[in-house]
């Protein structure tokens, strides 16, 4: 991710993480920049700050319409948290608002979810923990619902207290390759693509104007 960054702006120091979750990309990232982090869920951030301490700054905010009154030289948006997205609307809003926080020369980086036409409704997926005292069985229902990706999560999680079932269900919009690199061009954006990008759904990458 340094890497990728520094090639297209070599001096970059600021880095902001949307959609930061519990804060391990920033965990990371720090060592190489001046971090901060958004996310909209209150309680991922307060995971995110005792894993960061008071340092970092964390904002509470929606990635389609935040506005934090200030530039980076970087904004990235990892794990396919912009799948949180449900239409092309909210593609572009997101997008635009992430860019309207680049400084002059500024990398934003997208890892999108999948497009429409790998999901597979109905392939099911087994992740299994086997440990002495632990063991977890999550199996993943999916479905799809027009441009909408559902993954239903049954977890099973059994210890020497007893066992508990829970259930999840997580939604993203799926878009293809036109739709991302239109979003990334209307926010007025260089617009490059990686396919193979970091955990093999590619990686979006746009360059804002030099000034």
């Amino acid at each position: 991710m340094t890497e990728l960054i520094r090639e297209r702006n070599p001096s970059a120091r600021t880095l902001l993480d949307v959609a930061c979750g519990t804060g391990k990309h920033l965990e990371v990232l720090q060592h190489e920049f001046e971090v901060e982090g958004l996310d909209l869920d209150g309680d991922l951030l307060a995971i995110a700050r005792e894993r960061l301490g008071p340092a970092v700054p964390l904002h509470q905010g929606d990635m389609r319409s935040f506005d934090l009154g200030r530039h980076f030289d970087a904004v990235t948006c990892l794990f396919s948290a912009i799948g949180h997205t449900a239409d092309t609307d909210e593609l572009d809003a997101a997008i635009g608002a992430m860019a309207r926080h680049l400084a002059p020369g500024g990398v934003l980086v997208v890892e999108p979810w999948l497009e429409p036409d790998v999901w597979i409704p109905g392939l099911l997926h087994l992740l299994t923990v086997d440990e002495p005292d632990l063991k977890i069985a999550r199996i993943t229902v999916p479905e799809r619902h027009g441009i909408t990706s559902v993954m239903n999560f049954h977890y099973l999680v059994a210890t020497p207290d007893g066992v508990e079932t829970h259930v999840e269900r997580l939604e993203h919009g799926l878009f293809t390759t036109a739709e991302h690199r239109t979003a990334l061009e209307r926010a007025g954006l260089a617009v490059e693509h990686e396919e193979d990008g970091l955990t093999g759904r590619g990686i979006w990458i746009g360059t804002a104007p030099a000034g």
